[in-house]
């Protein structure tokens, strides 16, 4: 791990990909906030529609900017195990936004304060909620991702590269 951190190639790596992830953030959220509040949308469909659409945003980016060294698989291929591996973040977002989401309610509803506008604690308690499995997901993604999905890029000591 050491290694992927001292490399200053990796490391560029993974500020392209905050800057997605930050991206995907902003359509996973807009998306989330659009479904819930406009539409009204239960928050759990809401959350994994917003996901996939983040996926999309996020796929094409990461193969275009942040690896754009990484040609040596099909892109059908890439895109084939990219989706496999947001399927299992999702996996892993939709139970613990689910879990958190209600509870963060309750927490918001609990301490009383006025709100002004849309920061109701229904409001709050989702947007939180989905912030901790965005994170969550986030580290789960890049690395999977480098290590599989963009396997082909030099840099790693993974055993694809020498």
């Amino acid at each position: 791990m050491s290694e992927f951190f001292s490399n200053p190639a990796e490391r560029g790596r993974l500020m392209r990909f905050a800057v997605v992830g930050l991206m995907g953030a902003i359509i996973d959220f807009g998306t989330f906030n659009l479904l819930t509040g406009m539409f009204k949308f239960p928050a759990v469909p809401a959350s994994v529609i917003s996901f996939l659409a983040a996926v999309v945003s996020n796929f094409t980016w990461n193969r275009f900017w942040t690896y754009p060294d990484s040609r040596s698989k099909r892109i059908s291929v890439q895109l084939t195990e990219f989706t496999i591996i947001s399927l299992v973040g999702l996996a892993i977002r939709t139970p613990l936004f689910a879990f958190l989401e209600g509870r963060l309610q309750n927490l918001f509803t609990s301490i009383h304060i006025k709100y002004i506008g849309m920061l109701t604690p229904q409001f709050l308690g989702h947007n939180l909620a989905l912030a901790i499995a965005v994170i969550v997901v986030m580290f789960w993604n890049f690395f999977i991702n480098r290590f599989w999905t963009y396997s082909d890029v030099p840099g790693l000591s993974t055993g694809n590269d020498m």
